[in-house]
């Protein structure tokens, strides 16, 4: 199957969990192409059999390259085998109303772009201190904090779940 991977990703955890994806495909044998969403705008999606879209989320929105893609491109993903990976902090916890927002956010993106995934993949992400400014370091620490998660504003944070990724890849392949 030849797979088509467009990301967009804020402090590259989002790029780390499509790298991951592309060789997880790779290694099961499947053709794969792997690029920035800013850069998919001349992809023809045709030549594709399947197509993951991974964004994270940042002040309840994705990035716009990612969100301009599915825009332009909503009729063909509705048509053919697709899938929206969803990046956010909020997937790590059990909190139904950090549930329920993230259910939101992706319902406005889908409106805003004309494309419903039929397959959402919600991604825990990480706290990426390394890429911070001093401000946005406070705003984490102040929402890890909420959480009652113990962060080191020295030290990044990693809460994807690599086998559960794994797991809803392979599912998604199967039954779409």
């Amino acid at each position: 199957m030849k797979i088509l991977i467009a990301y967009a990703s804020t402090e590259g955890q989002t790029r780390k969990i499509a790298q991951f994806c592309a060789d997880h495909f790779l290694q099961d044998g499947h053709s794969v192409e792997l690029l920035p969403a800013a850069d998919a705008d001349h992809i023809v999606f045709s030549r594709f059999d399947a197509v993951l879209l991974a964004g994270s989320v940042h002040g309840g929105k994705y990035q716009k390259p990612l969100v301009r893609l599915a825009r332009q491109r909503a009729a063909a993903l509705t048509v053919m085998k697709s899938a929206f990976l969803s990046v956010s902090l909020a997937a790590a916890g059990t909190d139904k109303d950090d549930w329920d927002s993230l259910s939101d956010i992706v319902e406005r993106f889908a409106a805003k772009t004309g494309w419903t995934p039929k397959s959402v993949m919600h991604v825990a992400g990480a706290f990426r201190f390394s890429e911070y400014d001093f401000f946005k370091s406070w705003a984490m620490r102040w929402i890890a904090a909420q959480k009652d998660q113990d962060v080191d504003p020295h030290q990044d944070k990693e809460y994807t779940d690599w086998d559960a990724l794994r797991r809803r890849l392979d599912d998604w392949l199967k039954t779409g």
